[in-house]
């Protein structure tokens, strides 16, 4: 998992509440379990007409927005279905930031596990930033982890909450592989001390 470093990006506004994992991944492209290629199906009910061209509707295929790496969203994100696959595809497509409210609890968990970084902040907050982004479409805000700071383009700083322990992974890059592999020398010699006391259990 990539660390997550100081990130200045290009914003993208989505204002819609309640968006659930069904819309973030529809059903037909979970077939596959490896984490790359969602990108491409992400928001995809949204994102295409039934012909297959861009919906120049949605939010996402905004001009403005190319390139955004933080996505603002409304209250509830990632509600419905548990599927890891949605923080996939939100990470694939080149999210790292996602600003809300309020996340749904297994999304929220699996954000981490994947290198995102979901920033809650109050509805006052969250009214000032998405004001600013949409009188102002490709502005830019700079998220500083370490401090725990967002920035605004018009200056907004605001400070949000963060556990220490999701905090230093994300910093270091470790999803839940990586801490295993950091003591994985624990690992093997409680496995040769298995195989010398109960030698049966490894016959």
């Amino acid at each position: 998992m990539k660390a997550y470093e100081k990130h200045e990006s290009i914003v993208a506004l989505m204002n819609r509440n309640n968006v659930d994992t069904d819309q973030i991944i529809p059903k037909q492209f979970l077939k596959k379990v490896e984490r790359s290629g969602f990108g491409a199906h992400l928001f995809h009910d949204w994102r295409f007409n039934a012909d297959g061209t861009d919906n120049p509707e949605f939010e996402l295929n905004n001009p403005a927005f190319k390139n955004a790496g933080i996505l603002l969203v409304g209250d509830n994100f990632g509600c419905g279905s548990s599927r890891e696959h949605a923080p996939w595809a939100i990470a694939d497509y080149g999210f790292n930031t996602i600003i809300s409210t309020s996340y749904a609890d297994i999304f929220f968990n699996n954000c981490f596990k994947n290198g995102i970084l979901p920033i809650i902040v109050s509805k006052q907050e969250l009214d000032t930033l998405m004001d600013e982004v949409a009188s102002n479409e490709g502005a830019k805000f700079k998220v500083d982890l370490e401090n725990q700071q967002l920035s605004s383009a018009k200056g907004t700083l605001l400070k949000f909450e963060l556990d220490s322990f999701r905090k230093d992974n994300l910093l270091k890059g470790l999803d839940d592989i990586g801490l295993t592999l950091k003591i994985v020398e624990k690992i093997g010699s409680f496995e040769e001390k298995q195989k010398q006391s109960m030698p049966w259990l490894w016959a």
